[in-house]
């Protein structure tokens, strides 16, 4: 035997082992085959930091490549530094597709992983979120959602990404991202990976991780001067309205993207910290182009304050700084304008939202126009026991009535969403159930910042009903930044001028009844959406909500509409559809009355 058999194996860094052993899937890579580091030079120190530190933090764009660099970072652990791993993803479910579609293909296409475990079926020992490799690599996937998940075993390699989409808490247990940086204390050669593209300023977990380290930016050198600079945006130019540019900070010259990128780049700290932390923007991918990004914020910009806030953290890898400022009754009011018909002409659908309580219901019909403009049509209140059939054979007449335009057409409503938690649900069950070819859903709210505008309806409910669930948080925060535009701007709100319709003091007092705080919740800031007064109703802000989600829901082609393409299509009200909701019980098949 040779020496060199009783050596031990060379020291290698994360991306030399990468490009040593990696192998993209086809499935999972537009560009599949052996893993070159040099293709996206960028990610080098990010992979090369992990063996280096014991914490790195990785704020960046979206679809920069930081997904890989977990991915390397992982493999390398698992075959050349076998040890526990755990990967946490923001929810339990994007765990098992993160597995699925992301680490499943590079186990079984890299040959260095795909020998230390069976591949042929799942096991205890192999499975969607767990799988133990033959030489004592451990590897457990979970979400930021499962108390059970972040709580069990002891790991030396913990990898979190997108933790700005992790909820408050886990459970009850409290946050996810600590309870999960516990399980690494029993290791002093522990390493902690956090990654993630950026939300809003004041609840990111990113943002303050990447402050408190040292903040490095990847810069290029001016082809002119040599002066390191970052990627900005502040800079960019257009030259002859159609090449974009960025002007050097140093000497002003003006460069387009190929000059650039050409130039040496490094990675260079701000600050000096035991945290090594990364910063990335789009400009400086290699998968996307200046122009294609210009173009998206034009795009954003003129669509309304949700996109731009998108746009901001997607492409430029910070956190949206949110201008809350305090809209009053009076300034609002300055919104409304004379109509010249029911409806006016730029409005291309129409969407309802129904608040329900006890002895009421109370909804608001809402327009919608290009560059995300509204139109607030009427808001109307159906006073009467909602436990009985009476109102709701009104609100069905109601919602099956026309709105007429100057020249005589007639509007119907698409899509209305009807609250269904606390108040009548039965009742709006029951109601929605025959009509929801109509487009008529019932919906429940939750109100944690972050959550989607609409999620996927479930049906775990005893009439087997479509139920939305809509994050009302957040759409809050998009109605908020839309009562700020300017008249002319997108998302621009328009109000009548007639308080006939439903629109007097009493309706915007209710509309801006709530505003948002930044609370400190279990050792974190969180987002609130809190009345200003305990004397004012919030159900006119309850009804836009809805009839906001109701548009999100009904998702529709406005160009399309506004060519003529689309034709609304009148309901067809049948004998069921039109019955009293409350009748009396007769006859009970499968928990339904009949």
């Amino acid at each position: 035997m040779t020496r060199e058999l009783y050596l031990p194996p060379p020291t290698l860094t994360v991306s030399e082992w990468a490009d040593g052993y990696r192998y993209l899937s086809s499935e999972a890579s537009a560009e599949p085959g052996k893993w070159h580091t040099s293709r996206a030079p960028y990610q080098k120190a990010m992979m090369d930091a992990v063996k280096e530190n014991e914490r790195v933090v990785i704020m960046t764009a979206a679809q920069v490549g930081k997904s890989e660099v977990l991915l390397n970072t992982l493999g390398y652990f698992v075959h050349y530094d076998p040890c526990p791993i755990l990967m946490v993803q923001p929810t339990l479910e994007m765990g098992e597709a993160f597995s699925k579609e992301k680490i499943a293909p590079m186990i079984r296409d890299t040959p260095a992983l795909s020998r230390l475990i069976e591949q042929k079926a799942r096991t205890r020992d192999n499975n969607i979120r767990y799988k133990h490799f033959s030489n004592s690599a451990i590897l457990s996937i979970t979400g930021a959602n499962s108390p059970a998940g972040l709580a069990s075993r002891s790991v030396r390699v913990l990898l979190c990404d997108e933790v700005d989409r992790y909820p408050e808490s886990a459970g009850k247990e409290g946050d996810p991202l600590s309870i999960a940086m516990k399980r690494t204390s029993t290791f002093w050669n522990r390493h902690i990976v956090m990654v993630s593209t950026p939300t809003m300023k004041g609840i990111s977990r990113i943002y303050p991780e990447f402050e408190s380290s040292t903040r490095d930016e990847w810069m290029t050198h001016c082809p002119t001067c040599g002066a390191a600079q970052p990627y900005t945006f502040d800079a960019m130019l257009w030259r002859d309205r159609t090449i974009p540019v960025m002007r050097c900070a140093s000497c002003g010259a003006e460069h387009d993207e190929h000059t650039w990128k050409v130039q040496p780049h490094e990675w260079m700290s701000q600050a000096a910290s035991d945290v090594r932390g990364f910063h990335l923007n789009a400009f400086a991918s290699v998968w996307k182009t200046w122009p294609e990004l210009v173009r998206d914020y034009s795009e954003a910009y003129n669509t309304g304050p949700e996109r731009l806030q998108t746009w901001i953290n997607t492409v430029l890898g910070e956190p949206y700084e949110n201008a809350e400022g305090v809209i009053e009754v009076e300034s609002i009011n300055e919104n409304c304008e004379p109509y010249e018909a029911e409806v006016p002409d730029d409005v291309l659908v129409l969407t309802c939202g129904v608040d329900t309580q006890d002895d009421r219901l109370e909804l608001e019909v809402v327009g919608w126009g290009l560059g995300g403009q509204s139109w607030g049509i009427e808001y109307k209140i159906i006073y009467g026991n909602t436990g009985t059939a009476d109102v709701w054979n009104d609100l069905d007449a109601y919602l099956s009535r026309e709105f007429k335009k100057a020249n005589g057409e007639g509007m119907i409503i698409s899509c209305t969403c009807i609250d269904s938690a606390g108040h009548s649900t039965e009742q709006v069950y029951k109601f929605c159930l025959p009509r929801l070819k109509r487009r008529i859903f019932p919906i429940v709210g939750r109100g944690q910042w972050g959550t989607p505008s609409v999620r996927k309806p479930t049906r775990n409910n005893r009439y087997r009903i479509p139920l939305f669930t809509l994050g009302v948080g957040t759409i809050k925060g998009t109605l908020h930044a839309r009562l700020k535009a300017q008249k002319g701007e997108p998302g621009y709100c328009h109000f009548p001028k007639d308080p006939k319709r439903g629109y007097d003091e009493v309706y915007f007092a209710g509309l801006l009844s709530e505003r948002m705080v930044v609370r400190r919740t279990r050792g974190r800031e969180t987002v609130r959406w809190e009345l200003r007064s305990d004397k004012t109703r919030n159900e006119p802000l309850d009804c836009r909500v809805y009839a906001m989600g109701a548009f999100e829901i009904l998702d529709p082609d406005l160009r399309k509409h506004a060519l003529g393409m689309v034709k609304a299509v009148k309901p067809v009200i049948t004998e069921k559809q039109s019955a009293p909701v409350a009748r009396k019980r007769r006859v009970v098949r499968r928990g339904l009355s009949w």
